[in-house]
């Protein structure tokens, strides 16, 4: 029989494991999402994220993005960030680039640069941003903005996990060829533990020019 001081040092540990189980019960809460075309293909670089309903109050996680210039290509095709970060410009190409937005949610200019020394853009407004570059005509990428931090892209196929907590959102999807333009939504509730909620997405897309970028990771 164990003696009685033994169980009460026992005692705290198994409530710290107890503490532990659950926070990574907690953690593993999310949504995973499949996201096709109309024809059942899986869809590459949609930006899914979740916005969350009822006034929950949402983390500020800002991360720094990148999107590199290099074979006369923007590289990502499509990058997501949440409001308030910054995307730094590397230009890995032996030619100069000018690159530019005319979109609402963040209008910039920066002149023919070579290298690292163009200065990193902050996106402040959520929306879709379209780059140009005023040298390279076919260069084309995408940045959506987004005021959450639960955000990912899909894969080749069409797949993506959010690790979001428990609570009410509304889910979104978005591609940068879709027909309206404007993201796919559902609302989901996502509760507390092991099990990953599933959601399904079908977009349907405007059809692809002969010379569309290809998808770059």
């Amino acid at each position: 029989m164990p003696k009685p001081h033994t169980l009460r040092h026992a005692a705290p540990l198994l409530l710290c494991a107890g503490l532990v189980l659950a926070a990574s019960s907690a953690a593993a809460s999310g949504i995973t999402v499949q996201v096709s075309d109309e024809g059942n293909k899986p869809l590459a670089d949609v930006i899914v994220y979740a916005e969350a309903e009822g006034g929950q109050t949402l983390p500020k996680t800002l991360k720094a993005g990148e999107i590199s210039q290099k074979g006369l290509k923007f590289i990502p095709l499509v990058t997501a960030i949440q409001t308030g970060s910054k995307i730094f410009f590397p230009n890995n190409d032996k030619v100069r680039h000018h690159i530019y937005s005319f979109s609402p949610a963040h209008k910039f200019d920066q002149k023919l640069y070579s290298g690292t020394t163009a200065e990193p853009q902050t996106f402040e407004k959520a929306g879709t941003v379209v780059l140009g570059c005023n040298i390279h005509d076919k260069m084309l990428a995408y940045v959506r903005v987004v005021d959450t931090p639960y955000f990912a892209k899909t894969d080749e196929s069409g797949v993506v996990r959010l690790d979001v907590p428990a609570g009410k959102y509304v889910l979104k999807a978005w591609h940068y060829n879709a027909v309206s333009g404007q993201p796919a939504e559902q609302a989901v509730v996502v509760k507390g533990g092991d099990a990953l909620l599933g959601a399904v997405f079908k977009l349907a897309l405007k059809p692809a020019a002969a010379d569309a970028p290809a998808s770059s990771y």
